[in-house]
């Protein structure tokens, strides 16, 4: 059995996501954002085998820092965006000031790439490679779950006017990878609510 958890974090409210296995003694990170107090409690005395990024846009990326720091964990990400991490223009940070100033971090230490198999938590997590959003971003699958980053959302999907963005590759994503999975799995977004690949197909107006 493995638990999901979902930590809304900092001013673009960003959903972080912590996977744990059943007795919740060992755990991963999905895309750790800013102001990341309320994670790293709840971490506190849980082993992170990983932290997994969706992208590198710096609302996602924001607490990588504290929680590699905590928990002495790698971090995956595309390494279409690996220089991301140590750069606050590419990441978007030094674009919105008012929001916390330049956010770095060091890079990746495991590239993510298209079809790839992680095995964490005795469990397998398969990559999908859905740019559009940003250059690198990446759909995680486990099982029916689907953590999209800020590809799909529910009734939206992510935006394409920030640096590498994409709407055909976003539509190309969307329609050629996700919308070919089952209409039962559930999506968990970057941000807002959870939604299912079958609601989106006959009610996403963007798509």
């Amino acid at each position: 059995m493995i638990n999901i958890e979902t930590f809304t974090l900092g001013p673009l409210q960003t959903n972080a996501y912590l996977l744990t296995n059943s007795d919740r003694t060992r755990g991963i990170v999905i895309d750790p954002g800013m102001n990341p107090a309320a994670l790293l409690r709840r971490i506190e005395n849980i082993e992170i085998e990983a932290i997994l990024l969706t992208h590198a846009h710096f609302d996602h990326i924001g607490g990588v820092t504290a929680v590699r720091e905590a928990k002495k964990c790698p971090v995956y990400l595309h390494p279409l965006e690996a220089d991301w991490l140590t750069s606050p223009k590419k990441n978007g940070s030094m674009n919105w000031p008012q929001l916390g100033g330049a956010i770095t971090t060091d890079e990746a230490e495991y590239d993510l790439g298209e079809g790839q198999i992680l095995k964490l938590l005795g469990i397998e997590l398969k990559v999908f490679h859905t740019p559009g959003h940003s250059p690198g971003s990446v759909s995680f699958l486990w099982e029916n779950h689907l953590f999209s980053g800020d590809v799909l959302f529910r009734l939206s999907v992510g935006r394409t006017d920030l640096l590498g963005g994409s709407y055909r590759d976003l539509a190309d994503s969307i329609h050629g990878k996700l919308f070919e999975l089952d209409d039962q799995v559930v999506v968990y977004p970057g941000h807002g609510p959870k939604t299912t690949i079958g609601y989106e197909k006959l009610n996403n107006p963007h798509v």
